[in-house]
């Protein structure tokens, strides 16, 4: 039996930040994983969709360019070099990440874990104690429960196909649904994206969420809202997807994106005394703490922010409380995010509707308007900005924009949010011409209040 300060069972982004931290500062860690290090992020996330997104843009430009005077000659998308590519810049990362917990003390455990008690951890047939332990074990896509789900794949399948379809239909209306149909579009593929609400995005600003609807179908997209399957099965022309209208679309690859659920089944979590909510998260305190004193969780399978950035941000919160003497809670507020979807999407703080519910009277400040870019290259795409701000305070309390470069830019938009710029102060800073970016200073005309009801 192995004794540590330490056991962090899940080897992800979260994770491992929390493992390396608190090594750092002198605690005895292993981390226990039972695949590759990096998590959902690394493998099956984050890194190897945005490549894909790069991939797809390719097409954007190609054809951008003629408005620019350049002659582009035949192209060809090679998506077997792609996934080779990606794979090798996977296994990279992999291996980074191998050498930073080597680097920094902690101890690497390749198995399945499985909690025997607040204090010990079983793996690959030993036992290994510890004063604390941490779950760290984030998310997996689901599957809608329908007939024929089996015959559809989840977004991890995404990333180990030996062939793009020649027609697809994506399921969802959230952001893995949005991302891979433009993907599937840009590369090429004939994509229908259906989901059963007014709008997609449920729960963003309401206009970011008609405005992204809008650029997708302009992209040619097929979007049908108010739809959803309910049944999938095979047919003459490939898979045949059933919907609540009644009608049938053929495809060749139907991809579920209505959802991920937090990963704790089984670790032994329930049966060590671990509450879980209806959903399957672990339930915890504001320090991350759960039902039972020694046993913390951050990331995904607590449910609370799903984003790669903020399960960092509470495993080192919480590395820094229990072996630093420096007590962090995570925040949680005001947290930056982006949508790579085509066009992207950035967004920090409320959405309109959000802040009219809170505040007693906002003011709304936006435009839409054609990019520069796109005067020569003849594309019809927009661009959509907005500033939501608290009247009483004068405190931007919302930014929202749709169009090429958002996710870069709504990082440093975080930042103003999060330190609590007025509008004022967005107005006294000097616009940077020619961008888009300037709108975000120049906006001095308020939207008059629309008639518009609650986000969805």
């Amino acid at each position: 039996m192995s004794d540590f300060d330490l056991i962090v069972i899940g080897g992800g982004s979260g994770g491992v930040a929390c493992a390396r931290r608190a090594a750092s500062h002198g605690a005895k860690v292993a981390l226990i994983e039972a695949a590759r290090l990096g998590g959902t992020c690394v493998n099956v996330g984050c890194v190897p969709k945005k490549l894909f997104v790069y991939a797809a843009h390719f097409k954007d430009e190609f054809e951008d360019a003629r408005g620019f005077g350049w002659t582009v000659g035949e192209t060809r998308f090679d998506w077997a070099a792609l996934m080779a590519n990606k794979d090798a810049e996977i296994a990279r990362l992999n291996g980074i990440y191998a050498k930073l917990l080597s680097n920094s003390g902690v101890t690497t455990i390749k198995g399945w874990a499985r909690l025997v008690d607040g204090h010990r951890v079983e793996v690959n047939g030993d036992n290994h104690k510890t004063k604390t332990i941490v779950i760290a074990t984030g998310g997996r896509p689901v599957r809608p429960e329908i007939p024929g789900a089996e015959l559809g794949v989840v977004s991890d399948h995404m990333f180990e196909m030996a062939a793009l379809p020649q027609r697809a239909v994506v399921i969802g209306g959230g952001y893995i649904a949005c991302e891979f149909a433009g993907i599937l579009q840009g590369l090429g593929v004939q994509t229908t994206q259906l989901y059963r609400g007014e709008a997609l995005l449920r729960g963003f600003d309401q206009e970011v969420r008609e405005v992204i609807g809008d650029e997708m179908q302009k992209r040619g997209i097929a979007l049908r809202l108010r739809t959803d399957l309910i049944k999938l099965e095979r047919g003459q022309h490939g898979l045949k997807v059933e919907t609540t209208h009644g009608d049938a679309l053929n495809a060749d690859l139907v991809l579920f994106a209505t959802g991920r659920e937090p990963n704790t089944k089984g670790f032994g979590l329930e049966e060590a005394g671990v509450a879980l909510n209806a959903r399957g998260a672990v339930v915890v305190d504001e320090w991350s703490r759960s039902s039972v004193p020694s046993i913390y969780a951050i990331g995904d399978c607590t449910d609370r922010i799903n984003l790669t950035p903020v399960a960092i941000h509470e495993g080192r919160c919480l590395a820094e409380t229990l072996y630093n003497n420096n007590p962090m809670k995570p925040d949680h507020h005001d947290v930056p995010t982006a949508v790579f979807s085509q066009p992207e999407i950035g967004t920090v703080g409320l959405g309109e509707e959000d802040a009219r519910r809170k505040f007693k009277t906002i003011r709304i400040y936006k435009t839409r308007f054609r990019p520069m870019k796109h005067t020569l290259s003849g594309r019809d795409e927009t661009v959509f900005m907005k500033l939501v701000v608290d009247e009483a305070s004068d405190k931007v309390v919302g930014c929202h924009m749709v169009g090429a470069g958002a996710g870069e830019l709504i990082q440093i938009l975080g930042v103003a949010v999060k330190c609590g710029a007025t509008k004022a102060q967005f107005d006294a800073t000097m616009a940077v011409h020619p961008t888009s970016a300037e709108e975000f200073v120049t906006l001095y005309q308020p939207a008059a209040a629309p008639n518009r009801k609650a986000a969805e």
